[in-house]
């Protein structure tokens, strides 16, 4: 027993001694790994900002380059802008010799031409200028858009009441007899804007009778919409729209008797405003049946719009112009 302990503590001396050894050796070399391995780590911390640090200063270069290109195209836009619209605003009218060639059109204008103008709002701005073509541009534009508004306004009034009046007059009495006088009222305004255009193209030279027949049909169809205020009988409407459409016989014998039957039916147009009338006075006979009312007012309404644009075609070509020898001679 007594050996085996004297090889056991043998046995623990040279353990302890062996671990006493490794510590030393550990405690030799910790302080060189830890060296080399600040190194390392010194290593890689320079090479990743090599690595990373230029691509920032590339993308702040590329942000600046990019931002200094959109500040100048942005200027460059405010400075066209700015160049645009104080050319607008200041241009004035040359003289005939000074226009290019394709403005040359008229040599009897010597003065007040507009320059060239490479700007489609110039152009629309200089409706409200005087210039060479002032005129042309209010006459055609007041005498086109006035004319056929009315009769398109008429049309569009007529239409939308009568819908709107069949829609809604069962929701209550108010609003039903309300609808009624508008839809009334539409009837009276389709039948006054269709008398515009065909008395203003039927007496474009005769600005005289023209304007009496237009006050007398405004001043009836204005009557009527206010007499559609008050309560009336169905037959009474029937009759004031009969009296209102046939208003339009006094104009039509004096256009046909300073024409002539033939001229009157061709160039005029007066078959396509005799069928017109035909229409509107069928519609009235046939009141009770609604719905054929409603279709026989449309179809008039295409009808009239055929012919007015007939005869405005004529009015605005150049054998339709005002003549010496008549109206339409």
């Amino acid at each position: 027993s007594s050996h085996k302990g004297s090889v056991v503590a043998q046995g623990n001396g040279a353990f302890a001694s062996n671990r006493e050894t490794d510590t030393v050796e550990l405690a030799e070399l910790g302080p060189l790994l830890e060296e080399k391995g600040k190194r390392v780590i010194a290593n890689l911390t320079k090479a990743e900002e090599e690595q990373t640090c230029p691509v920032p200063q590339e993308e702040e270069e590329e942000v600046r380059v990019l931002t200094l290109l959109l500040q100048a195209h942005h200027a460059m836009e405010k400075m066209e802008e700015f160049v645009y619209k104080v050319w607008e605003g200041r241009w004035r009218v040359i003289p005939y010799d000074v226009l290019p060639g394709w403005l040359k059109d008229n040599d009897y204008l010597l003065h007040g031409h507009r320059p060239p103008m490479p700007s489609f709002r110039a152009c629309f701005k200089s409706i409200f200028r005087i210039h060479t073509e002032t005129g042309n541009i209010w006459t055609q534009l007041l005498g086109f858009k006035v004319v056929f508004g009315m009769f398109f306004l008429g049309a569009v009034l007529c239409l939308s009441f009568s819908w709107l009046f069949h829609t809604v007059y069962c929701h209550s009495e108010k609003v039903s007899r309300t609808c009624s006088k508008l839809d009334y009222s539409g009837i009276t305004l389709l039948i006054m804007g269709s008398f515009v255009p065909w008395l203003y193209y039927s007496f474009y030279c005769s600005p005289q009778p023209r304007l009496i027949y237009l006050s007398i049909v405004c001043v009836l169809g204005i009557s009527a919409i206010i007499g559609f205020a008050t309560p009336t009988h169905r037959q009474t409407r029937a009759g004031v729209f009969l009296g209102l459409g046939l208003s339009g016989v006094v104009p039509t014998m004096h256009f046909t008797t300073a024409e002539g039957f033939v001229k009157a039916t061709t160039v005029g147009q007066m078959g396509w405003f005799f069928l017109m009338v035909v229409m509107y006075i069928t519609g009235a006979g046939l009141y009770a049946s609604h719905q054929i009312f409603h279709i026989l007012v449309v179809a008039a309404a295409f009808v009239h719009f055929y012919g007015v644009s007939n005869l405005q075609e004529f009015r605005y070509g150049l054998e339709g112009g005002i003549k010496d020898d008549g109206l339409l001679s």
